[in-house]
């Protein structure tokens, strides 16, 4: 772990408002998921604004990236392949009502509200850099919960190897499912070890707000260490599986896809190097780290693996 300068560290009075701000987190979200009357959702686009982060730079001493930028520039294709045009195609998208189904190999399925899940598992900051395997990259300060208490609650059987993400299918209103090139909804996976570490995380908001839409909101997740399209957004289901799920970019391009999709600057994508990275609001490029920079906690998952067969 790198040490965190005495520089960074919140003053007392400063975290102690920065908790009530959490804790009131959930009553602004209630508030603003409230269910129009014919049904629709009442979710008029937040202004963008950041709101309070603990400190200004990762674990590394990286700025964060502006919530102009996260929020502007965005890969997510059930919108639309350009970056600069999901925020304004998603500006209606519908996120209440909205539920989760947790199933599969477990002892407790559960289909869970929205509303519930953020007054279950309360949201914590995390602030994390995003590495997209088209080579750009970002530092992002998340609100969220880890998915091990998620995971813990429904309770996985012994069998259970897998786990299964996927997307909501609505091309009415994601209009980039409409595209036959791939196979939708959206799907991704995570070996069960890997979904059960600390850092992996549910996310429910960045720089103090809500997500929106373009970022995945209500629900999506975010695994630091491996490229930006494992992090499924706009999550419905969630199943305990034994057998390896296909993901969607697997199914549209196994030779350039695989299954973990981890950070690793000395295996190039067929079509480039990934050995570098381009931070976004920066003009230079920067070297690419093993593990997107998280190899101390992460590296232990894939002793004996062939990274490069394993890509």
């Amino acid at each position: 772990m790198h040490k965190i300068p005495s520089s960074d560290i919140t003053p007392e009075h400063i975290y102690r408002s920065r908790r009530r701000f959490l804790r009131g987190i959930g009553a602004l979200a209630l508030a603003g998921l409230g269910v129009a009357a014919c049904g629709d959702a009442a979710n008029p686009p937040p202004a963008l604004t950041p709101g309070p982060v603990s400190r200004q730079t990762d674990e590394l001493g990286d700025p964060l990236n502006t919530y102009e930028q996260i929020t502007t520039y965005n890969n997510f294709y059930e919108f639309t392949t350009q970056k600069e045009g999901v925020a304004q195609l998603a500006r209606n998208f519908r996120t209440s009502p909205w539920t989760v189904s947790i199933g599969g190999l477990v002892h407790k399925p559960q289909t869970i509200a929205i509303e519930d899940i953020l007054k279950r598992y309360p949201s914590e900051e995390r602030i994390y850099r995003l590495r997209c395997v088209e080579g750009w990259s970002m530092v992002i300060p998340w609100l969220g919960f880890p998915l091990r208490k998620l995971l813990a609650d429904v309770e996985p059987m012994a069998n259970a190897r897998y786990v299964r993400f996927e997307t909501l299918y609505d091309p009415e209103q994601m209009p980039g499912q409409r595209d036959r090139w791939y196979t939708w909804p959206y799907v991704e996976g995570l070996r069960l070890d890997e979904a059960m570490h600390d850092l992996t995380i549910l996310s429910t908001g960045l720089y103090g707000n809500l997500l929106l839409p373009q970022n995945g909101a209500p629900l999506r997740l975010v695994v630091p260490w491996k490229y930006g399209f494992k992090s499924i957004k706009s999550i419905v289901n969630i199943d305990l599986v034994a057998d390896q799920p296909t993901s969607l970019w697997m199914a549209a391009a196994p030779h350039e896809y695989g299954f973990y999709a981890n950070v690793n600057p000395t295996v190039p994508h067929p079509r480039w190097s990934q050995a570098t990275e381009r931070r976004i609001g920066e003009f230079e490029r920067r070297p690419t780290l093993l593990f997107n920079g998280y190899a101390d906690q992460v590296a232990h998952l894939y002793i004996g693996m062939d990274l490069r067969a394993n890509y």
